[in-house]
């Protein structure tokens, strides 16, 4: 199971329509939950995009070491330095990756940059066209959290 802020899942949603109909494919970080705080009624987490469900979590059900995605590396960032050395050296480390496929499959393929976890997305891009997926294709179970990260969770990248 992956945990994600409905906020994230949003921007994500919303980036890849953007970006249709070429892929995107952005870095993802986890944040321990225990460091997260809840999503207030009337936060704006995403609620237009990614509606709330029955099925979302509160906050509080997770054990305080969970992980839980909640910011993005923001694509084309150092791009330069990829064209010149052939791979992103740009992006710090990342637990994820959230990838794109505007034209399909709805899984992952052999082109994919394997992460530990890896988000597909297919149009409508919405949280019904979001599955998530482990290095060797399994898929994962999603579950989206009521919560928002600490402001300033991601360090700005030096470029």
């Amino acid at each position: 199971m992956v945990y994600i802020t409905r906020g994230l899942l949003a921007a994500l949603c919303e980036l890849a329509a953007e970006r249709d109909p070429r892929s995107v494919t952005v870095a993802l970080t986890v944040t321990p939950a225990s460091e997260l705080a809840p999503a207030g009624p009337a936060a704006d987490d995403g609620s237009a995009t990614v509606p709330a469900r029955r099925n979302d979590v509160d906050l509080s059900a997770l054990q305080p070491d969970a992980d839980v995605f909640t910011d993005m590396y923001l694509p084309d960032t150092g791009g330069s330095v990829t064209a010149v050395f052939g791979m992103d050296l740009s992006t710090p480390g990342s637990a994820g990756r959230f990838i794109s496929h505007p034209e399909g499959p709805f899984g992952l393929t052999k082109a994919d940059d394997l992460h530990e976890v890896v988000f597909i997305a297919v149009p409508p891009y919405d949280r019904d066209a979001v599955a998530a997926f482990d290095r060797r294709g399994n898929v994962l179970t999603v579950t989206v959290v009521k919560a928002v990260p600490p402001e300033g969770s991601v360090e700005p990248l030096d470029t």
